[in-house]
Order: structure tokens, then C-alpha cells, then sequence
């Protein structure tokens, strides 16, 4: 009986025993939507009285995505910090973004995490427009992943093998592409351009695509975006563009680029054609339409589609 009874005692101990490792506690801000302060680093989810805070550099959000399921990884810092707040009152923004934080509600307990990693797997947010099938991108989705993640708490630590904290977005602004239907040709080259105050989309073209001589009613010339001809080339600039940027040996330092997409190489038929269609101008004189079919944009791992026919623009030629 004695045996039993102490057998008793010690389980009742044990169950009511906490080093602060044994009782699991719950985090949930499934539900809560993601939110950033404009004044600061920090990046948080509000669920009533509990706030779950990510203090991590601007830069760590890039403009590249990711290659297929291999997130950029960061470890947990005091520079790249998680916090875990319990508040007395309903929590807002102004008790996390603020300088001097609203004083009520107040902080009751925190958690703070000491070890693990911050994993973001960042994809390109793209809008089509439905009437010619093109794409441009228009910002970028974060998922934001804690790998083998431990807060220490006020009762012992608690360890997450993986915690989905949640989805990021950061916006940018679209390409321009603000092209008239005015192209040019460098005379001692291939190369024809299409230009503005501040881009530039550049074809060194396969010159059996201009001849002057009309083409049949529906048979373009046709030819595909390579990488030795029909070289396609977008640049964006952060000064003021001019004609005397093209046709140079060299190309010249300013104004300073800010941006360079290529082409994608094109498969014959489906995607990446090069179309041109010449009518006269006039006595001696012939206009190319140039129309570029299902063809693609690509820098490092972001791509776009210009349209199913994305008309480059008119290229005037005489005999």
C-alpha cells in the first residue's frame, strides 16, 4: 500500500513539475494579416493582445526571385530579431511603429528569440493585361519562414522546427515602356534602337529581315530572339537619354544604367519571333514593321512577356 501510494505522490509531482521546457505553448497568428512600419524595420502580425515582431533590414526583401524552393537564408541576430509580445489591452500599430510607443496597452511578457533561421522565399507579383497576353511586374511576394526557432520565455525556452510567419509584399514600379513607333538604324551595324528620355530596347537585327523589297500579303519575314543575332536588349537609365548613346564602339558610361533586361532566346514558331512586314513609303523609300511575337524579357531570375504582339516599331529605309 505504501508502495502505491508513493508511486501516487510521484506522478502527481511530476505532472505538476515545469523547467520550463515540458508545457508547449501555443503561437497562432495564422489569421492575422502582415503589416510594416513606415519609420523602422520592423514587420509584425497583431492577434488581439499578443504581438509577433520581425526587426530585419529593408535590404533583405530583394527584387530577384528565388530559384525553386531554395529560400535566401538568415540567422536570427540582434540585428535580424524575433519578438514575441503579450500586451493588458487590445494591441495597434501605435504601441510597435511609434518612436515614443502609445502607453497603454503595456508590454506584460515577451519572448525573445535566441536562436534559428529566417527563411525568404521571394516570387516575382505579376499583372497580365488580357487584351494582348503581357505581363509586367509589379512587385514582390516574401514568404517568410522560422526555421528550428527558440524563444526564451520567462518559464524555460520553447523550439519551433519550422514556423510559417507569413506572406511580405513589397510593390515596385513597372517598367515604362512609353515607345513610340519611331525606329532607328546605326549605320555602321545591325543594331536598331527604339528610345525615350529614359529607356531604350535594342534589337541587333538579322539583317536578311531588312531588305528593301515588299513582302507577299501575310508572309512576314520571321526570324527568332537569339543570342549571336536578333539580340534583343531593354536598358533602363537614371539620367537623361539621348541619340548620341547608340551607334558607339564603345558604349558610353552615361547615363547611368539602372536597369538591363535581354531576350529570351525564342523557339521557332511558338514563342521569342521576330516579324517584319515592308510596304513602300513612298518612290524608293520602304517602311519594316517590326513585330515581336510572344516574346520574353529576362534578368537573372525575373522574366516578363511583352505580348503576343508587341509591335517594336517602324524602321524608314531607302534605296
Amino acid at each position: 500500500m505504501k508502495r502505491v501510494l508513493s508511486l501516487l505522490v510521484f506522478a502527481v509531482l511530476l505532472n505538476g513539475c515545469d523547467d520550463g521546457n515540458l508545457i508547449q505553448e501555443d503561437i497562432n497568428f495564422e489569421s492575422a494579416t502582415m503589416q510594416s512600419c513606415n519609420t523602422n524595420n520592423i514587420i509584425y502580425k497583431l492577434n488581439d493582445k499578443e504581438a509577433l515582431l520581425l526587426e530585419i533590414p529593408v535590404t533583405s526583401f530583394t527584387t530577384e526571385p528565388s530559384l525553386t524552393n531554395t529560400p535566401k537564408e538568415i540567422s536570427i541576430s540582434s540585428s535580424n530579431r524575433v519578438v514575441y509580445r503579450f500586451f493588458n489591452g487590445t494591441v495597434s500599430a501605435d504601441n510597435i511603429c511609434e518612436t515614443i510607443p502609445a502607453a497603454t496597452p503595456i508590454v506584460t511578457d515577451q519572448w525573445t528569440a535566441t536562436d534559428g533561421t529566417i527563411q525568404i522565399l521571394t516570387t516575382a507579383i505579376k499583372t497580365t493585361n488580357t487584351t494582348d497576353n503581357s505581363t509586367r511586374i509589379t512587385g514582390y511576394n516574401h514568404n517568410i519562414v522560422f526555421k528550428n526557432i527558440t524563444f526564451a520565455k520567462s518559464t524555460g525556452t520553447q523550439v519551433y522546427e519550422t514556423f510559417p510567419f507569413g506572406d511580405y509584399v513589397t510593390t515596385t514600379t513597372a517598367l515604362p515602356f512609353l515607345f513610340d513607333e519611331t525606329v532607328e538604324k546605326c549605320s555602321t551595324s545591325n543594331q536598331i534602337y527604339n528610345y525615350t528620355s529614359s529607356e531604350a530596347l535594342m534589337l541587333n537585327i538579322d539583317p536578311s529581315l531588312i531588305v528593301n523589297e515588299v513582302t507577299p500579303l501575310n508572309s512576314p519575314r520571321t526570324g527568332i530572339i537569339g543570342t549571336t543575332t536578333n539580340i534583343l536588349t531593354y536598358r533602363l537609365f537614371s539620367g537623361l537619354l539621348t541619340a548620341a548613346y547608340f551607334c558607339n564602339a564603345i558604349t558610353p558610361t552615361t547615363p547611368a544604367l539602372s536597369q538591363e533586361w535581354n531576350g529570351v532566346t525564342g523557339v521557332t514558331g511558338i514563342s521569342g519571333v521576330v516579324e517584319v512586314t515592308t510596304t513602300t513609303n513612298g518612290p524608293g523609300s520602304f517602311k519594316h514593321t517590326i513585330v515581336l511575337k510572344k516574346v520574353s524579357l529576362k534578368k537573372a531570375n525575373n522574366s516578363f512577356l511583352l505580348g503576343d504582339n508587341f509591335i517594336y516599331g517602324e524602321l524608314l529605309t531607302t534605296n
